[in-house]
């Protein structure tokens, strides 16, 4: 694990994560496939030692005192005493062999170093979206997975949503793609949860955007790509707080249907100033085809929870289920934040074994292979703003590969 922060240990700013994570995702599933042997030695890196006794304690509180049988040992890098050292998951890679598995949830525009490094040592690299940050370094560390036979692939957990699972299937009889329209938010604390990076290494597009643009790609593979990608953004709420950020970003996304011609529309929207509500991320689309249309709000299934302490919210077990079951043991392994980190541990096992090979993933997990347009839409996303929202084009190669940008007037 490369990365110590939220998604991984449910520990930001020093102290447990009030998001709907606050155990984490990563380190808790890999601390349970260890209970069930599908793993074995856990190492987690980060950049500053003496966080490290105080994330112990906290995995110790909300993991091993919360559920029977799962113990939370892991050897850290840098060591407890180093105040700080950026390189500290090389240390830690030196540790792994040619077949292991590297999970990186860091800032976004760090992903492209550390998957490089991870690929170099012949690891299996899951990454968290967005994968990298521009189209030329996807297609590099593309590249570099062919070469050392790795599979590389990005954490895009809604892909292991059985509500988002089923309406990908069934978009596949609607005929012609026409209509891509999507929501995701998060609350203002977020700014100050991630304010380290916030606006310096990343947008709010990049990191909530990414989801919806994911889905839309693989839901039409094959079948239809973008080409255009103009952006607009809106401002205020960060910059009062000094981050010199967009709160809501919107893309607007030309698609083209391969064989038809037929043009479609896609609009994504991304935003971290939502007041505070009954669930930590609004989200939500609307697909529509040449046949049919389908809506999913992923945030309200009719699962309400109210108590005097957090008032009422929405839960959502089918991402993570947290409470345990009535024997006390953890009981998510179905949930699909779960999966989607077992899964790729599970595909990195069968190549390891020599069941399969890095190729027979793709089309099941968001590989390195696949994933080239989403990077692309995002890409010319952040370009199109920082050249005052002029269009930015895609470019394709005759087999169907992204490999460039360029502003529509040249």
């Amino acid at each position: 694990m490369i990365g110590t922060g939220e998604y991984t240990t449910g520990f930001v700013q020093g102290t447990a994560s009030k998001s709907d994570k606050g155990a984490g995702v990563v380190a808790l599933t890999l601390f349970d496939l260890r209970r069930t042997g599908v793993v074995g030695g856990l190492y987690m890196a980060g950049t500053q030692g003496g966080k490290f006794p105080v994330i112990r304690q906290h995995l110790d509180r909300v993991i091993a005192q919360q559920y029977k049988g799962i113990e939370t040992l892991f050897h850290s890098f840098p060591s407890d005493d180093v105040r700080s050292d950026p390189d500290a998951y090389l240390a830690a890679l030196a540790e792994m062999k040619p077949g292991d598995v590297v999970i990186i949830f860091t800032p976004d525009d760090t992903h492209f170093r550390l998957g490089m490094a991870a690929v170099e040592r012949g690891c299996h690299t899951l990454i968290a979206k967005p994968i990298v940050k521009t189209l030329a370094e996807h297609l590099e560390l593309a590249s570099a997975a062919r070469q050392k036979d790795v599979i590389v692939a990005m954490e895009v957990h809604k892909r292991w949503d059985p509500i988002y699972l089923d309406a990908r299937d069934r978009i596949r009889d609607l005929g012609d793609f026409s209509y891509f329209n999507s929501y995701m938010s998060q609350p203002k604390s977020q700014l100050d949860s991630f304010q380290a990076w916030a606006g310096k290494s990343s947008d709010i597009s990049y990191y909530l955007n990414a989801h919806h643009i994911d889905f839309n790609v693989w839901a039409v593979n094959g079948r239809a790509r973008p080409v255009t990608v103009t952006a607009r953004a809106s401002t205020g709420v960060a910059r009062r707080k000094g981050i010199d950020a967009e709160d809501t970003i919107a893309l607007l996304a030309q698609w083209e249907n391969i064989v038809s011609g037929n043009l479609a529309t896609a609009v994504y929207t991304a935003s971290w100033i939502a007041p505070k509500s009954d669930v930590h991320s609004q989200q939500r689309f609307h697909y529509m085809g040449h046949a049919g249309e389908v809506h999913v709000d992923q945030a309200h299934r009719g699962y309400g929870l109210a108590t005097d302490e957090g008032g009422f919210t929405s839960p959502n077990p089918l991402f993570m289920k947290y409470a345990p079951d009535a024997q006390g043991c953890f009981a998510g392994q179905n949930a699909y934040g779960y999966r989607s980190i077992a899964d790729f541990v599970r595909a990195a096992r069968s190549i390891r074994s020599g069941e399969s090979t890095p190729d027979d993933w793709i089309g099941r997990l968001a590989t390195v292979h696949e994933t080239l347009p989403v990077t692309a839409i995002l890409e010319a996303g952040r370009r199109s703003l920082d050249s005052k929202n002029r269009t930015i084009e895609i470019e394709w190669e005759s087999d169907g590969v992204p490999v460039g940008l360029r502003g529509r007037d040249g």
